[in-house]
């Protein structure tokens, strides 16, 4: 299938062979977020969630960062638009929780591939997704409270998920910023790597192969696993595995597919 490439304001998708590259294209401002840019951002994950083609995502920003966070001077020029985007919907985020939480109800991988600033919202943004690949020099910081807020974008809840309740106040209550190498020593990093993009989309390669239902499943169980009784757990393993085995021919395979070769 041709590449397919979408692009809303200072947000680009391309899709090729399955694997989508989302990227922040704000460059001039260390891809700072924008109110515009988080529409786009909830837009592009739920057009992408629609898509049978797409096989996994990576997230990155363009020039020298990731994301240096909400550009708060921009943002609080439009007070109406913070509160517009502020109400929370129908899913119980609101815009700014679901720019990030979006990537987190695809049913695919998806890799964000960090260097430079990783700040603030930006992190949150890093969170969303399911595996972090950094370079070791990148800067990461939950940044919200020198400025005197809370991460407000999901962060909370993610954030806890991936480090721990202690590592988790730590980064949020000092707001320091650690480097790739000691994100990766405490967690919250999975991997790094000196071109993060190319370490991610090799991640995802070695999960696109194999069957999608089963990666969303697993996808799904894992994520639902946190916080809930293992009662709950167990009974969601069942289920999801009951309608992996119903699809199976008696050669093992999903649908009569054919064997992968390799």
């Amino acid at each position: 299938m041709p590449p397919h490439t979408m692009q809303q304001g200072d947000v680009t998708c391309e899709v090729v062979d399955g694997v989508a590259a989302v990227r922040l294209s704000r460059p001039d401002k260390l891809n700072a977020l924008t109110l515009p840019m988080l529409d786009a951002l909830v837009s592009t994950a739920r057009q992408l969630r629609r898509r049978p083609d797409v096989r996994a995502v990576v997230l990155s920003g363009e020039g020298d960062a990731f994301c240096a966070g909400m550009d708060l001077g921009t943002a609080l020029r439009d007070p109406q638009g913070i509160a517009r985007r502020f109400v929370p919907g129908l899913r119980g985020t609101n815009v700014f929780q679901e720019a990030c939480w979006a990537w987190r109800r695809l049913p695919v991988p998806v890799a964000a591939a960090v260097h430079g600033h990783c700040l603030g919202g930006g992190l949150q943004l890093a969170l969303g997704a399911d595996f972090r690949i950094s370079t070791p020099d990148a800067a990461w910081s939950v940044r919200e409270t020198r400025w005197g807020l809370v991460p407000d974008m999901s962060g909370t809840r993610s954030l806890v998920e991936v480090v721990g309740l202690d590592v988790a106040k730590d980064l949020t209550l000092t707001a320091r910023t650690v480097s790739g190498d000691e994100a990766h020593r405490i967690g919250l990093v999975t991997r790094l790597a000196e071109d993060p993009v190319a370490a991610a989309s090799d991640l995802v390669s070695q999960i696109v192969v194999h069957d999608r239902e089963a990666v969303a499943r697993g996808k799904r169980l894992l994520d639902r696993a946190y916080g809930a009784s293992a009662r709950a757990t167990f009974r969601r393993e069942r289920l999801a595995q009951l309608g992996l085995l119903a699809r199976m021919d008696r050669s093992g395979l999903p649908g009569g597919a054919a064997p992968r070769k390799g």
